[in-house]
């Protein structure tokens, strides 16, 4: 039987410490960096809702709808009703960060039209990612306190690793918007050579929150192993 006391139990919380702290600086560095970039205009005038329509009709995606939703940074593509749904200060405002946030989820649009593979795997992988990120550890919890139900741990870390597969396979389709987005951009000229700098330094720190949560997730699934193998 597994037992608190356990020196793995504690020494392995050691693992989560890089993941933590990236995390706490992806959050700082993205809020900061879109603060930063939403003060600066672009030259062309453009809005993010305008630049977003105007790039789905040049991909010949006029059917993809454009919704305005409350929040900040709210931003997100939804494959299933092909929807691109923009928050306010993105969706009426010319700034870079504007630009690049709507440009980003453009590109996760573009992606799906020309079924891009990793968002394929990461859409199948979606349920089971919901249910294993949810359900896993409590499962392995139960399992690890429980000596009668020790095989509960396997199935927490099993479902967990769904949750782990579907962060992986977030960063090529995170890291494949934001390249898309920038071609996007400056082939469609909406943002000119002086301003793609600041569009980049807007999608690369959102990148590093992706970046943060596969390593979080990775970490976490590394420490139930540890912790199962040492009951």
């Amino acid at each position: 039987m597994y037992y608190a006391g356990n020196p793995i139990f504690y020494t392995s919380l050691l693992l989560l410490i890089p993941a933590v702290a990236l995390s706490i600086y992806a959050q700082v560095k993205v809020k900061s960096t879109y603060k930063k970039y939403s003060k600066t205009h672009a030259a062309s005038g453009v809005t993010g809702a305008q630049a977003s329509r105007r790039l789905l009709d040049h991909e010949g995606l006029g059917d993809v709808a454009i919704e305005e939703v409350p929040g900040e940074l709210t931003d997100h593509y939804d494959p299933r009703k092909r929807v691109l749904r923009l928050s306010k200060s993105v969706a009426r405002s010319d700034s870079l960060a504007a630009l690049g946030v709507a440009a980003h989820e453009t590109g996760h649009a573009v992606q799906h039209a020309r079924n891009y593979v990793p968002m394929r795997i990461r859409s199948a992988v979606v349920p089971a990612a919901s249910f294993g990120s949810s359900l896993g550890p409590i499962i392995f919890i139960v399992g690890l306190f429980m000596s009668a139900y020790e095989p509960l741990m396997t199935l927490g870390i099993v479902l967990f690793t769904a949750a782990v597969i579907f962060q992986i396979v977030t960063l090529p389709v995170e890291f494949d918007a934001s390249s898309r987005a920038m071609k996007l951009l400056q082939a469609n000229g909406m943002v000119v050579s002086n301003e793609v700098d600041g569009a980049k330094k807007v999608l690369r720190a959102a990148a590093l929150t992706y970046v943060a949560a596969a390593l979080m997730s990775i970490l976490m699934l590394v420490r139930m192993i540890l912790i199962s193998r040492n009951s």
